[in-house]
């Protein structure tokens, strides 16, 4: 039923189809969700929000991007051995941008699960994104992982190597990993980095590598995808600008 409310809603609010698709995929995801906690509880089983695990494995071929985006975000949270505030506030402020607010009670109960547990799965969590998201997406999920981690203001060793460890069984290039990382960790090098260059690139370089990254991380190609990866494309987007601006700053560049 929600789907249909959602994907039509949107088109008739929107008229854009691409929004009435995530309606619809959204709307979905509420539909599944009832008949798992319904099934659940007359099967005397337990609810999507009581089971992240036996969920994930059971709908790992549906509509689970929540779950999913819960599993990884846990994995960043916890990664230091303290969850903070700040970081659950980032991931809240996240999910209700991206999904509703409607959402909230349930992702926060699946993000527990996720915190509480000893470990995991993130190779089949991560192979299941990879199969199903575009590159470019899969980039921008990354952003948000290090967007966590940055909510304390300090990107510590542990998180590093966890959004690493992702981004690696993501797919995502090392060029593409370096290019984020050097947006949270900004030294000498970094606006140089950003454009996945090193100092000793030549001009024509520098302007080849900015129009390709440019090009390569526009925000339209996750517009699809919601206003919070929209925002953070945005941000990303204007980060490699800045980085490009800097550089042509320091060399005298037109």
């Amino acid at each position: 039923m929600y789907k249909w409310i959602l994907g039509i809603g949107a088109l008739i609010l929107t008229r854009k189809i691409g929004l009435a698709f995530l309606g619809f995929a959204i709307g979905s995801l509420i539909d599944q969700y009832q008949q798992t906690a319904k099934n659940g509880q007359a099967g005397g089983g337990q609810a999507y929000g009581q089971d992240p695990f036996e969920f994930y494995r059971q709908q790992s071929s549906r509509y689970d991007l929540p779950t999913m985006l819960m599993a990884l975000s846990a994995a960043v949270m916890k990664a230091d051995g303290k969850v903070l505030r700040i970081e659950l506030d980032y991931v809240k402020n996240f999910f209700s941008a991206q999904f509703g607010k409607q959402f909230s009670a349930t992702h926060l109960q699946t993000l527990k699960q996720f915190l509480d547990a000893p470990s995991i799965p993130l190779q089949d969590i991560c192979h299941d994104i990879r199969s199903r998201m575009t590159q470019e997406v899969r980039v921008q999920l990354v952003h948000y992982l290090f967007g966590i981690a940055k909510a304390d203001g300090d990107v510590g060793t542990a998180e590093l190597n966890v959004i690493s460890r992702i981004a690696t069984m993501l797919g995502i290039p090392a060029v593409e990993f370096e290019s984020l990382r050097n947006m949270f960790y900004r030294n000498v090098d970094s606006d140089y980095k950003i454009l996945g260059l090193d100092d000793k690139a030549t001009d024509d370089e520098v302007k080849k590598a900015y129009r390709k990254m440019a090009a390569a991380h526009h925000p339209d190609k996750v517009a699809h995808m919601g206003e919070e990866y929209l925002k953070g494309a945005k941000e990303k987007f204007q980060q490699i600008q800045d980085a490009y601006e800097a550089i042509k700053k320091r060399r005298g560049l037109k």
